[in-house]
C-alpha cells in the first residue's frame, strides 16, 4: 500500500463527458509531514489526468445496454493509466450528471445510472460501494456547492482565515457559474443574513487533518434556464414574436450584417442544410442588445419570501464589501476569448472597460470580422462564436449587474471599507502574477494553475471525509438542512470505504451475477432445469453415448476378465452419476464380450424394450452383447463357502433357454454373470424374431 490516495470524478454534462484524477496523502502520512494540522487534505492533480469525449450520456438514453462500451470504457481505460494498480480498488469512482441528465424521462435516466454502475463493477476494481450515491443526477444546487468549496479552497479561504479577512469576521469568497441551461450562485451570508435566513442556508462540515470539524452556512440557488443558450433561444422567440409576418428580422445582438437563419424554437440552423427558417439579420447596435436582453431577467415576477434576485427566486442581501464573487465558465470565457483581458489574464474586470470593447467588436462590420477571424486577430475564435459574443457578453452584464447586483467597476465608486482585503492568489496561466481580489467580482478559469472545477470540489469533501475525527467530534463530513446535528437530508460524501484485501475469491460472483446474490441459487436450478430438458430430448443413442462416455470420464474401475470358455466378461464402470437417474443400477455390473465359438451362437438375451437397449447385428454368428439393466440383478450371497443364487433366480434363468445350467454355473463361477430378467412374465425371444425389431430395426440399425 502506497501513501497516496486516489479519487476518479465523471462528469457527465449536457454535450460530453470528463473524467478528472485527484490525490492526496493518506492521513497518517499527512500528520507526519505537515506541521500545521488545522489544515484540510492537500488534493492536487495534473493536466494530463484529464480526458473528456463526446457525446454526453444523456445520448444513451434509448440504448442504455451501450454507455458502457461506447463511451465509459474509454475513460475507464485513460484513469487505469495513472491511478497505480495496487491503488485501484481503494480508488472511489463516481459519476456526477448535470444539465444533459436532469432532462431525460425518468426511465430512462434511471436505466442509464444502472447500466453505468453495473459495466463500472463488471469491468473495473474501482470503489462503487453505493451506486445511489456514486453514479447520481445531481441537482444545480449541489453542483453550485461543490464549486464554492473548490473556489474557496483553492483560493486559500478555509486554511487561512486571518490571511483572508474581508472585513465583519468573514474570509470566504462567492461562486458564480454559468453554462448553456443553468446558472448558479453560492455565497455565505454575512451574520445579520445568515441569522436572518437560517432557514434558506445548506450546512456545510469538512474536516481538517487535526480531525476537527469545519462548518460553514452557504446559500447555493441556480437558476434554470438563464445559461447562455437557453437565454439566446428565449430572445430568438420573443424577437419572431414580435412580427409573425416579417421575411427579416432586425438583431441588434449580432454584428452588424451577420445573417443567420433560425427554426420556429428559436435554434440556429446551421449554413448548407437546406432547411428553412427565419432569417435574423444583425445591425451592431449593442446598447440595443443591452435594453432587449434586459427582460430575460423577468425580474417582475413575484417575489414572495424576499428579498429576491432573478426571476423571483428568493436570495438573502449580499454584502459586497464582504462577499467578493469569482466566476467560472461563461463568466470566463466571454470575458476573455475575444476581447482585451484574452491577452492579459492578469487584468480585473472592469465593467466600463469591458463594456466598450463590447461595443467596438460589434459594431465591426461582419466582412472585417471574417478578414479578424482569418488572420486571426483574436487567437482561435470561429465565426460561431464571433457571432455569438455580443448577445453573450449582453447577457452577462445584465445578469451580473442588473440581475445579482454587483458593483459596476469603472463607473460606480466602490466602498473603501474592503479596500484592506490583501488576498494574493495566481490567476490565468502560469505566467500571471500575483494579485488582490479587491473586486467584488472577478472572472477565472485557473486558481494557482488549477483548473476551477466543481469536480475538485467534490473530492476536496471525499478526502476530508477520510479523515479520521478526533475524541472531541465525530460528525459525520457532508452536507445538508441548516439544523444542529445530523439532518436527515444529510449526504455523506460517499459510501463507506471498503480497503481491499483479496477480493479474488468473490470476483467470480461479482462478474456473472453483479449486485445481486440471490441470482445464484435460481441460476444454478434453471442450469440443471436446461441439462436435463437436453438430456431427455437427445434420443436413446445420444442418451447411451453420454453416459457411456460420462463412465469413461468419471468411473473408476473398469477393464476386462476372460472366462474358461473363451469369452470376455467386461466389467461397467461406476461413473460419476450411478443411480437410476440415468439407467443405471446402483450395483456394479459386468458386461459379456463374446467370441468365437458354439457358447457365443447359444447365448442370447431376449429382447427387452427399455431407453437403455442396445442393437446389434441381428445375422446368426455375429457378435453379440448381452446387458443388464440394474433392475433384477442376481443377488450373490456373501456367507463362507462358493457364491451361489437364490433359487428362484436361478430357476428363471434356466427356465429360458439362456444357457445350460452347466455353463451358467462355470460364468457365475469366473464372472458373476448377471441375468438381463426380472420377472417370469417376460418370455425370451431371439433379437432376429422381435416384433419390435422387425418394425423398427431398420431405423435402429
Amino acid at each position: 500500500m502506497g501513501k497516496w490516495n486516489y479519487g476518479v470524478v465523471l462528469d457527465a454534462g449536457s454535450s460530453g463527458t470528463r473524467v478528472h484524477i485527484y490525490k492526496w496523502l493518506k492521513s497518517d502520512q499527512a500528520r507526519k509531514k505537515e506541521s500545521g494540522l488545522h489544515k484540510l487534505p492537500e488534493v492536487s492533480t495534473d493536466k494530463k489526468w484529464t480526458k473528456k469525449i463526446h457525446p454526453g450520456i444523456s445520448t444513451f438514453g434509448s440504448h442504455p445496454h451501450d454507455v458502457g462500451p461506447d463511451h465509459l470504457d474509454k475513460l475507464f481505460h485513460h484513469a487505469l493509466k495513472y491511478v497505480p494498480k495496487d491503488e485501484v480498488a481503494n480508488t472511489p469512482l463516481f459519476l456526477l450528471a448535470t444539465a444533459g441528465m436532469r432532462i431525460l424521462p425518468d426511465l430512462q435516466r434511471k436505466s442509464v445510472l444502472k447500466e453505468v454502475c453495473a459495466y463500472a463493477r463488471k469491468t473495473t476494481k474501482f470503489q462503487l460501494p453505493d451506486c445511489d450515491l456514486h453514479v447520481q443526477v445531481i441537482p444545480g444546487e449541489t453542483e453550485g456547492l461543490y464549486g464554492w468549496i473548490t473556489a474557496n479552497y483553492l483560493l486559500g479561504g478555509f486554511d487561512d482565515p486571518e490571511g483572508h479577512d474581508h472585513g465583519k469576521n468573514h474570509h470566504t469568497y462567492g461562486f458564480l457559474d454559468m453554462g448553456g441551461a443553468s446558472a448558479q450562485i453560492a455565497f455565505a451570508p454575512n451574520a445579520t443574513e445568515a441569522e436572518k435566513h437560517a432557514n434558506d442556508l445548506t450546512l456545510l462540515r469538512l474536516r481538517t487533518l487535526d480531525g476537527a470539524p469545519l462548518e460553514y452556512k452557504v446559500f447555493v440557488t441556480t437558476w434554470l434556464g438563464f445559461g447562455v443558450n437557453q437565454a439566446r433561444q428565449r430572445y430568438v422567440l420573443k424577437l419572431l414574436e414580435s412580427s409573425t409576418d416579417a421575411k427579416e428580422y432586425p438583431d441588434p445582438c449580432l454584428p452588424d450584417d451577420a445573417v443567420i437563419m433560425v427554426n420556429d424554437e428559436g435554434k440556429v440552423i446551421e449554413s448548407g442544410s437546406g432547411k428553412k427558417g427565419h432569417k435574423l439579420v444583425g445591425t451592431g447596435v449593442f446598447s440595443e442588445c443591452l435594453t432587449s436582453t434586459f427582460p430575460l431577467l423577468e425580474k417582475e415576477k413575484a417575489c414572495l419570501d424576499e428579498p429576491c434576485l432573478i426571476n423571483g427566486q428568493h436570495t438573502p442581501a449580499i454584502d459586497f464589501d464582504v462577499n467578493h464573487f469569482v466566476g467560472v465558465s461563461e463568466y470566463y470565457h466571454t470575458t476573455h476569448e475575444i476581447f482585451k483581458m484574452a491577452a492579459k489574464d492578469d487584468e480585473d474586470y472592469d465593467f466600463k472597460k469591458y463594456q466598450k470593447a463590447v461595443n467596438d467588436f460589434c459594431s465591426k462590420s461582419w466582412k472585417d470580422i471574417e478578414k479578424g477571424i482569418k488572420s486571426k486577430t483574436w487567437g482561435k475564435v470561429d465565426e460561431e462564436t464571433a457571432q455569438e459574443v455580443c448577445f453573450k457578453s449582453s447577457w452577462l452584464i445584465n445578469v451580473l449587474h442588473d440581475g445579482i447586483g454587483v458593483p459596476r467597476v469603472g463607473l460606480e465608486d466602490l466602498n473603501s471599507a474592503n479596500k484592506h482585503n490583501v488576498t494574493k492568489v495566481k490567476v490565468g496561466g502560469k505566467h500571471g502574477p500575483k494579485k488582490g481580489f479587491l473586486n467584488p467580482f472577478q472572472a477565472v478559469n485557473k486558481i494557482n494553475d488549477v483548473e476551477v472545477s466543481w469536480t475538485l470540489g467534490k473530492m476536496v469533501l471525499y478526502a476530508a471525509s477520510e479523515v479520521p475525527p478526533n475524541a472531541t467530534s465525530d460528525l459525520a463530513v457532508g452536507f445538508g438542512a441548516n439544523v444542529p446535528g445530523i439532518p436527515s437530508d444529510f449526504q455523506v460524501p460517499g459510501g463507506s470505504h471498503l480497503p481491499y484485501l483479496d477480493q479474488a475469491e468473490s470476483e467470480w460472483h461479482d462478474r456473472l451475477f453483479s449486485e445481486n446474490s440471490r441470482r445464484i441459487p435460481g441460476f444454478l436450478i434453471f442450469t440443471l432445469i436446461v441439462l436435463m430438458i437436453g438430456y431427455f430430448a437427445c434420443g436413446r443413442e445420444r442418451r447411451r453415448a453420454a453416459r457411456q462416455k460420462l463412465g469413461g470420464v468419471f468411473g473408476r474401475g473398469g477393464g476386462a476378465i476372460r472366462n474358461p470358455g473363451g469369452s470376455l466378461l467386461q466389467r461397467r464402470r461406476k461413473g460419476l452419476f450411478p443411480t437410476k437417474l440415468f439407467g443405471r443400477g446402483a450395483t456394479q455390473s459386468y458386461e459379456r464380450v463374446l467370441e468365437d465359438g458354439e457358447a457365443a451362437n447359444d447365448f442370447e438375451l431376449g429382447s427387452f424394450i427399455s431407453d437403455d437397449d442396445d442393437h446389434s447385428e441381428s445375422s446368426e454368428g455375429s457378435a453379440r452383447l448381452g446387458r443388464s439393466s440394474g433392475w433384477a440383478t442376481p443377488q450373490i450371497k456373501t456367507e463362507t463357502g462358493p457364491p451361489t443364487f437364490d433359487s428362484d433366480v436361478v430357476a428363471q434363468g434356466s427356465g429360458l433357454g439362456l444357457a445350460p445350467p452347466s455353463v451358467f454355473a462355470n460364468a457365475i463361477d469366473r464372472g458373476g454373470l448377471m441375468s438381463r430378467t426380472d420377472s417370469r412374465e417376460r418370455v425370451a425371444r431371439s433379437r432376429a424374431g422381435s416384433p419390435k425389431r422387425a418394425k423398427f430395426g431398420a431405423v435402429e440399425e
